[in-house]
């Protein structure tokens, strides 16, 4: 069996919600572990630990579940760019402060 590395405790808490959302969601549709798991073409093992946020379970996994829970959707917009306020502010600071016109020499006249 393979060692997962620690996890930073944010990360922790994060997955264990995720799980327990999960679990949640498929308790409010009444959907059994077994008809969830076999859905997943998962263990109902493997489904156990999904549901208590283990980070040894593929994403893939996870984002099967969800699709079948009807979630997929906002997975794909985790990392999106519209949500990345650190990333969108450091290219903003790397913009140029003035844009300068071209000269004849840089427009290939000469």
């Amino acid at each position: 069996m393979r060692s997962i590395p620690p996890q930073p405790l944010p990360v922790k808490r994060a997955l264990t919600k995720l799980g327990a959302d999960i679990r949640g969601a498929r308790l409010r549709r009444r959907i059994s572990t077994a008809v969830m798991a076999e859905r997943a073409f998962v263990t109902r093992a493997t489904l156990l630990k999904v549901e208590r946020g283990d980070p040894a379970v593929s994403l893939g996994i996870y984002a099967t579940v969800l699709f079948i829970l009807g979630m997929v959707a906002r997975l794909s917009d985790l990392a999106d760019v519209r949500f990345d306020d650190t990333g969108l502010q450091l290219a903003e600071e790397k913009l140029p402060r003035r844009i300068r016109r071209a000269s004849q020499r840089d427009r290939g006249a000469g």
